[in-house]
């Protein structure tokens, strides 16, 4: 009967996964992953989790604003209670202001007021005679989209504003796809860049697709009351307009929240922090600054993306390159860190923006992607293993080789094993007497194959092969067990104990029946030594098995131990091994087959005192030096210290009676 081969060993890789090469699996995975970001970068979310992501980090060191930028003249609740007038206010109290501020040393003036329609005509002379090239009025750009046509309305100071010097800039700013403000408005006469012209206070040209760098949540830039502004000699400290661009504006001293929305007020990155907006006056100075200052974010184009994307995921590869498990996760912490470092220096020092969503999306894909391989491969391996080893080893063991399958080496591998081969003396007669009964042959041998099988698997012992009634089978392998020469021995003695139960069985069964009896007899031998072990075989079909001169030699003492008597035949080794466990005594020194020098055999006997061995000791002394006459009273002592060797003993007297000389 024999065992089917296990289905473990370096061919079946090829039969597992598709790819059988980790580095091009892993290729692979780079390449759909940068598809597959590629291809999600261009849905809606995508952009809007970039921009979150920069908000995040453009306001995580909370720049402040510059200490030349702006002052903002608030339009605010103070200032609309001093007035006490109805909005929108007289003009001629603007015209007073620009007087004032000029006066105050104030090098630009920009207000944040449209001023497209006519007033009175008192109301439009004063702030016709106060305007002037210093002062830069707010215009609207609205595009108004119908189902017929799309048309761009633009609203602009009243022409006798310009003619008297002033200049105009669309105040219009364009929110992202949340609503929120990040994006310079790309006007070429927007409100910021008349007001740098106005001021001669740097670049009088737009950078494209720049977004905002943000200095603070609402009213971090200096701010006083309109109406302080009115009279700043008696308000305000002197010096406050000093050289100074000056912008006016509605802005609420309680920054409206973003649920309740407000006039002219708007969401930026800050707003994700304090959950209110910032007036549309405080955005135009940040975009002056920004502008005045070129620090103006650029955000990076397609090229760029698809190139730090790569570059992650070949990082994720090479991070996973020999294996996955925990540290893989520690790596994925660790790369979504640098990555925001980065992108936060690119940001800050370098002033353009990488996402670092896209990165971070490569690196978990690459390296959760082949942990997800390893994981499912794993899985599989366990299975293999289990279905290799099941029906040869005790579950206890498959479980350990399932649980940490690197104890398993796969091919050859040199260790120390001790083998054992188990054998039906008469087995061939039995089997004759039955030849017209296969079916209680059968039945017969699997009755005396499973208790054997049970007792080597639960001493942890690797059944190697059934070859008819006979086992081979040894210990220390696939898995290590130092003890595994004791748990040998055990097992053969427990091998005796169940044969002795079974022919109990069969001898109640014949009496039963009438049928012939048939008393199983069984012969072990045990041997210890080095061997090689692994999976042997043909491409096709292979064993879990082992091979070496230690492995004949305990065949050799299978079958030798019905020549001594004995039903358990020791390998010098083992005997060495288990000899402080168990009263272990030599029985001769043979040349098996294939050996020139001899080898010591022993057995195991019970029941025996210190006397007993000493008096067996001398036997043997006798016995080697062929001293030992037929007669002699020392075989009667022995037969009867040391009952389970007698039949060797009468064996030894029967030699010595044949020997020429006695």
């Amino acid at each position: 009967m024999n065992k089917a081969a296990p289905t473990l060993g370096p061919t079946q890789g090829s039969h597992g996964w598709p790819f059988s090469s980790r580095g091009v699996r892993l290729a692979i995975l780079i390449l759909v992953t940068l598809a597959a970001i590629s291809l999600l970068s261009r849905l809606p979310a995508w952009p809007l989790l970039d921009l979150k992501a920069f908000d995040y980090l453009s306001t995580a060191d909370g720049l402040k604003v510059p200490d030349d930028g702006p002052v903002i003249v608030a339009i605010d609740e103070p200032s609309l209670s001093a007035v006490n007038a109805q909005w929108p206010w007289p003009r001629h109290l603007h015209a007073k202001l620009i007087e004032q501020l000029r006066a105050a040393g104030a090098k630009a003036i920009g207000l944040d007021i449209i001023m497209a329609e006519p007033s009175t005509p008192e109301n439009d002379a004063a702030i016709t005679a106060a305007v002037g090239s210093d002062v830069v009025l707010a215009g609207d750009e609205t595009l108004i989209e119908t189902p017929q046509a799309d048309q761009l309305v633009r609203a602009t100071p009243l022409p006798q504003l310009t003619e008297a010097g002033a200049r105009t800039g669309i105040a219009s700013i364009e929110l992202g796809g949340d609503g929120v403000f990040r994006t310079i408005p790309v006007y070429e006469d927007g409100f910021a860049i008349a007001l740098l012209r106005a001021a001669g206070d740097g670049p009088t040209s737009i950078p494209k697709n720049a977004m905002i760098q943000s200095f603070g949540p609402a009213r971090s830039y200096p701010t006083v009351s309109y109406y302080q502004a009115l009279d700043p000699k008696t308000y305000l400290p002197e010096g406050t307009f000093k050289d100074r661009v000056v912008l006016v504006g509605l802005s609420l001293q309680n920054a409206p929240e973003i649920d309740k929305g407000g006039a002219d007020a708007f969401a930026t990155p800050y707003t994700m922090h304090t959950g209110r907006l910032t007036a549309g006056v405080e955005i135009q100075a940040t975009i002056y600054d920004n502008l005045r200052q070129g620090l103006s974010i650029t955000h990076t184009g397609v090229l760029p993306f698809i190139g730090v994307v790569l570059l992650a995921a070949v990082l994720a590869a090479a991070t996973v390159w020999k294996s996955t498990g925990w540290l893989t996760l520690l790596a994925t912490v660790v790369a979504f860190c640098a990555f925001a470092l980065l992108s936060f220096a690119g940001l800050r020092f370098g002033h353009f923006f990488v996402s670092p969503l896209g990165p971070t999306a490569a690196f978990v894909s690459v390296a959760f992607g082949q942990a997800a391989f390893d994981y499912a491969e794993e899985r599989r391996n366990k299975q293999r293993i289990t279905r290799a080893f099941s029906q040869y080893i005790s579950p206890d063991l498959v479980k350990k080789l399932s649980d940490d399958p690197s104890q398993l080496k796969l091919g050859g591998e040199r260790r120390t094993l001790s083998v054992l081969f188990s054998d039906v003396r008469g087995f061939t007669t039995i089997a004759e007497t039955m030849k017209d009964d296969p079916e209680k042959l059968t039945g017969l041998i699997n009755r005396l194959l499973t208790p054997l099988s049970d007792i080597v698997m639960d001493h942890g012992g690797t059944i190697d092969k059934y070859m008819g009634d006979c086992i081979m089978a040894f210990w220390n392998a696939p898995l290590d067990d130092p003890e595994h020469a004791r748990h040998a021995v055990q097992a053969a003695l427990a091998m005796q104990i169940a044969i002795g139960k079974l022919n109990r069985e069969l001898e109640a069964e014949a009496k039963a029946t009438g049928a012939p009896m048939h008393v199983l007899k069984m012969g072990v031998g045990i041997n210890t030594g080095e061997c090689v072990v692994g999976n042997m075989g043909s491409n096709r079909r292979f064993d879990y098995s082992c091979l070496g001169d230690s492995v004949n030699l305990a065949s050799r003492l299978e079958g030798a131990s019905k020549n001594y008597g004995v039903a358990i035949l020791l390998g010098e080794e083992t005997a060495r091994l288990v000899s402080e466990l168990y009263n272990v005594v030599e029985l001769d020194q043979i040349v098996v087959k294939g050996r020139t020098v001899p080898s010591p055999v022993f057995t195991i006997v019970e029941n025996a005192t210190t006397e007993h061995l000493k008096l067996h000791n001398r036997f043997l002394v006798a016995k080697y030096n062929r001293t030992l006459r037929p007669l002699d009273a020392i075989f009667d002592a022995l037969s009867t210290a040391l009952p389970s060797l007698r039949l060797y003993y009468s064996i030894v007297q029967r030699d010595c009676a044949r020997s020429p000389g006695n």
